[in-house]
């Protein structure tokens, strides 16, 4: 069974920036489908973002666009969520997700927390006002 851990996590102010990363335990991993949810006290777990690289195609939950950006490194053995502008609302734990194919099954099922089959432990960012 893979492993993934994430990285990055931290306290910051609103309007500050925070780059979260996700390794996995097996090589190549990130060529499968990734995700990126986050997990609020008292909330349940919210997609932020997800990227198919079998379709080529990133997306973003509506809180996410313009502020929070995906990538990945070029032999893709770390997957990147870079949060600028980030608000007190932006506060959880952050967790990466992944599925067992290149394909995230379209944009009605990338950002559902179904789709995913493992998980890491989370990294938690806290944001001040």
């Amino acid at each position: 069974q893979v492993q993934l851990v994430e990285s990055g996590g931290g306290s910051v102010q609103a309007g500050g920036s925070l780059r979260l990363g996700c390794t996995a335990s097996v090589a190549n991993y990130m060529s499968n489908c990734m995700a990126w949810f986050r997990e609020a006290p008292g909330k349940g777990r919210q997609a932020v973002a997800a990227i198919s690289p079998g379709g080529g195609i990133t997306y973003y939950a509506d809180f996410a666009k313009g502020r929070f950006a995906l990538s990945q490194d070029s032999a893709m053995d770390i997957l990147y969520l870079q949060m600028n502008n980030l608000k007190p609302e932006d506060t959880a734990i952050y967790y990466c997700a992944a599925r067992d194919s290149p394909y995230c099954g379209g944009g009605d099922v990338a950002l559902t927390r179904r789709a995913y089959t493992e998980w890491g432990q989370g990294t938690q960012v806290t944001v001040s006002s």
